[in-house]
Parts: C-alpha cells; sequence; structure tokens
C-alpha cells in the first residue's frame, strides 16, 4: 500500500485485491491531518475495471472458502484477535491522526469492534438453529448458507469499528467481502487487511476498494454482488439503499440522528452531568450516537450549570478531538452564528478555542451549549455531527415526548432520572431504535444488536448480532421423510 513518493511521509491508499496492493484507476484527493492541516495520504477512485477484478476474486474465493466449517475459520478470527490487541495502540494512533478522535476513543471503538468480532466468533456455538419432529417419521431443519459475494461501506467517524460490524460476521457465515471504506480515512483499511493476511485468511476473501460516491455506485449496480450495507448520512444511506435494491440487492443502510436526552428533576446529578457530557462531546460529537438535543423538564438547572462549569475547562486535543475537515467546522460555525438570535442564549462558546501552536491549524471546535432553543431551530433538527449541545425547556414530560416524537431519524434516546416509571414511560414512547435510561449512550453491548428506526435506518433487521448474521446469510428449510408410516395423517 505504501509507494515511494517524494515525501516519504505521504502514504498512498490502494485497493486490496486477492491479497495484493493496486492503484485504482484515478487520484482522487488528500487525507489531511484534523489536528494539524499536514497532508497525510493521497486517494484515489475506483472504477469499473477495479471493481470487476475485486468481484471476481472474491466470487473464487468465496467457493472454497464456504467449505470451511465454522470451527476453522474461528480459528483465523481468533489469530486476527490477537494480532489486533497485540497493536491496539498503534492502531488506536493511526486511527486518531487521519479521523481527529483521541487516541484512547479510538483505542475504545476499536474494542467495541473486537466485541462483535467475538460474537462472530462465538457463532460457532450460538448458531445451532433447530431441527425437531414435526410428524410421524418427518423431520424439519434450519440450515444456514452464505450468500456469496457481499459488500460494505463504511464512514469515516469510526474507521475501524463501524467496518469490524460487517466483515467479521459476514465472512464467518461464508461471504466474501469487498470493503469501500470512507476517502477520508482510508488509511486504516490497510492496517485491518494486513492483519487477516497475517492471521492466515485466504486471499480474496477480505477485498478493499478505495474510492467515492462514483465508486459506491457501481458496486450498488454490480450484479454479482448480492448485499450491501452502508453506515453515512441519511441522504447517502437513502441512495444506496434505493440503488442497490432497484438491482435486486439485499440492503440495509444506517443513516443519521438527532438523538434526545430526557432531563428531570429528579436525575441522579453525577450520573446525569457525565452521562450528557461524555454523549455530546465524545469523539468531538462525530459519532451518530451522541445526544446533541437536551429536553429540560422542569427545574432542572443545577444539573445544567455543572455541566456548562466543566464544558467551559476542556483542553483541545487533550479533552476533545478535531472535527475531520475544515468544511466540516465551517459549517458548524455557520449553524452556530444564524441560529443563536442573541449572545445570551450561548451558554458555551466553543469556537475559536486557544491551542498550542503545533497544532493551531487543526479543526478545533470546544462545547458549545446554546441554551433556549426552539424546536424548529436548526441546531434542534439537523446533525450537525459537532459537540454543540441544544437545550430546549420543557414544562412536562408529555410536551418533551412530543417534540422527540417529532423528530425524522430514530436512533437513540435516554432519560436521566431517579423513577421507574419515568423511566419506562420514555422507554415505551420514544420514538427510536435504541434506549438508554441513566446511561448517555445507549449502545448495546454484543449480543444485543445495533440499529436504529424510521430515517435512521433503510432496510429491515439490525447489522450486528443475530441481526447481522441474519442480514448476511440465507435460511435453507429442509424436510425429510425416509419411510411410510401406516398411521398417516395431513402432514405424512
Amino acid at each position: 500500500m505504501f509507494s515511494p513518493n517524494n515525501n516519504e511521509n505521504i502514504q498512498e491508499c490502494l485497493n486490496f485485491i486477492s491479497g495484493k496492493w493496486e492503484f485504482p484507476e484515478e487520484k482522487l484527493g488528500q487525507i489531511i491531518s484534523p489536528f494539524t492541516g499536514q497532508i497525510l495520504a493521497n486517494t484515489y477512485r475506483s472504477k469499473k475495471t477495479s471493481v470487476n477484478s475485486a468481484v471476481l476474486s472474491a466470487s473464487k474465493s468465496q467457493q472454497e472458502w464456504e467449505k470451511y466449517s465454522y470451527r476453522e475459520r474461528a480459528a483465523i478470527f481468533l489469530n486476527y484477535r490477537k494480532w489486533l490487541l497485540e497493536n491496539l495502540i498503534d492502531l488506536a494512533k493511526i486511527i486518531s491522526n487521519e479521523c481527529g478522535k483521541l487516541q484512547n476513543e479510538a483505542k475504545d471503538g476499536l474494542l467495541k469492534g473486537i466485541e462483535i468480532l467475538d460474537y462472530a466468533i462465538s457463532i460457532q456455538n450460538l448458531d445451532q438453529l433447530a431441527r425437531m419432529t414435526v410428524s410421524k417419521g418427518v423431520h424439519c431443519e434450519y440450515r444456514r448458507e452464505p450468500l456469496g459475494v457481499v459488500a460494505g461501506i463504511t464512514p469515516s467517524n469510526f474507521p475501524a469499528m463501524v467496518p469490524m460490524w460487517m466483515f467479521p460476521i459476514a465472512i464467518m457465515a461464508g461471504n466474501s467481502f469487498i470493503w469501500k471504506p470512507s476517502e477520508k480515512t482510508a488509511m486504516t483499511s490497510y492496517y485491518l487487511a494486513l492483519g487477516f493476511k497475517e492471521s492466515g485468511l485466504p486471499d480474496g476473501v477480505l477485498n478493499i476498494i478505495q474510492g467515492d460516491k462514483e465508486t459506491v455506485d457501481i458496486l450498488c449496480e454490480h450484479e454479482d454482488i448480492k448485499a450491501i450495507a452502508f453506515v453515512g448520512s441519511t441522504p447517502v444511506a437513502k441512495h444506496v439503499y434505493t440503488k442497490a435494491t432497484s438491482t435486486g440487492k439485499r440492503a440495509l443502510t444506517l443513516g443519521g440522528a438527532k438523538n434526545h436526552i430526557f432531563l428531570m428533576p429528579d436525575a441522579i446529578s453525577e450520573l446525569a452531568v457525565d452521562g450528557i457530557l461524555s454523549s455530546f462531546t465524545g469523539c468531538c460529537g462525530q459519532r451518530c450516537m451522541a445526544a446533541s438535543v437536551l429536553l429540560a423538564i422542569g427545574n432542572t438547572q443545577n444539573i445544567i450549570d455543572e455541566i456548562v462549569s466543566k464544558a467551559k475547562n476542556f483542553a483541545p486535543g487533550k479533552d476533545i478531538g478535531a472535527l475531520i475537515t475544515k468544511q466540516s467546522l465551517q459549517k458548524v460555525e455557520k449553524a452556530i452564528s444564524e441560529a443563536c438570535l442573541s449572545k445570551e442564549q450561548i451558554l458555551v462558546d466553543g469556537r475559536n478555542p486557544k491551542v498550542e501552536k503545533e497544532i493551531s491549524q487543526g479543526n478545533w471546535l470546544n462545547p458549545t451549549i446554546v441554551d433556549h432553543v426552539l424546536p424548529n431551530s436548526i441546531l434542534a433538527k439537523e446533525e450537525l455531527f459537532a459537540p454543540v449541545l441544544s437545550i430546549i425547556r420543557c414544562k412536562s414530560i408529555e410536551e418533551a415526548m412530543h417534540i422527540e416524537n417529532a423528530n425524522p431519524y430514530g436512533n437513540a434516546a435516554s432519560v436521566f432520572t431517579s423513577r421507574g416509571d419515568i423511566a419506562e414511560f420514555v422507554t415505551l414512547n420514544a420514538k427510536a431504535g435504541m434506549i438508554g435510561v441513566n446511561v448517555g449512550i445507549p449502545v448495546p453491548r454484543e449480543p444485543f444488536s445495533f440499529g436504529g428506526i424510521n430515517h435512521s435506518k433503510f432496510g429491515h433487521g439490525d447489522i450486528t448480532s443475530d441481526g447481522g448474521l441474519e442480514f448476511w446469510s440465507n435460511r435453507k428449510k429442509v424436510t425429510t421423510k425416509w419411510f411410510q408410516l401406516k398411521n398417516q395423517n395431513w402432514m405424512s
């Protein structure tokens, strides 16, 4: 992947096909460090020739790979797990450098990916399916079969974790996998592929295609790709789902979010302050599970004051990462300026924070908290993908629920309260696929699956755990009878 260049520090983000690194057809752009503004890598666009080559490689390898038993596949995955843990710190540094999150955040994302890898390894024990006698002398059973060649398209904010939502389960199910990483964070893909190669995965079972929207469309249109998963923004998720399914593919595409936190006056202060603060500032707000709207119900001022106090003391590069691009930073700053009609609304202004000289060219935005936001404001409705918390004051839990339910997305919602009845009310009535009670980031732990509803997801099922296994495979139903019984019934 790393080819000689005039600047030895600039890397080449290439395709990985049949276990070899290859140049795609066109130069695309560059990966710029969110911390320093320095050029890290050159990126490329794959066109039909490269995609066809990857699909051919994947198709040939899949015919042999599906003959491996679960146990044989799991042995390779165990090698991969060991490799990931041995290289955890170095991998976290690479992820941090290209996407702007802090190194400990990058490490946590990898560990979450490994958790899903653990689930994939355990499929050999969990996926027992079923066989039973359904009538005299007649048996029915389920058998699981791979789809063939499948593909995944992943975003820039979690360049290792989100791919690991996809390819471990898909490959363990017997498929070969084509991965199109984000062109903004293509460097990480090299190392994840390298680890699989060193762990003994046969060449061609995992192929990587670099590129942009044009490449995505080619993947969606390719007749030999049987299923596509995607994670990213809602407009692109809808585009990929529509284009993929129009060609008869199975598709599951996860989109954006506008997550709400219900804050009650009886909330446990320590839980609420830490949970809300980490929710909207973690990964610099660049995650679909970040809670960006605080529905403050009744007198919750003491908790808000403490959140404000802590948010003012964040240090760029130490307590919070950077936004991935200058364009992202400019977009958020513009939204804050347009939405805030008075300076009094801004409890914490994170624009133009003081930073050290060596990172002065980075894309820095400190925690920003805006009070008395109107439900129809851009801050309350649009996914900004930044560490911005919008506070909407509500008189009752019913008023707050009306605001949450009007949200077109449906990824996550949380409530901070010490009352079980309030927690149950939110759990039952919030229109979101993942609910947290006194948890700011309600990401389920495996084997509980990940997935939202409404405009946060197109397609059926979830992307991880048993939802992922069902998505990446077919159930074959077998009915068997070996002899004719004298006492027959309708089934016989």
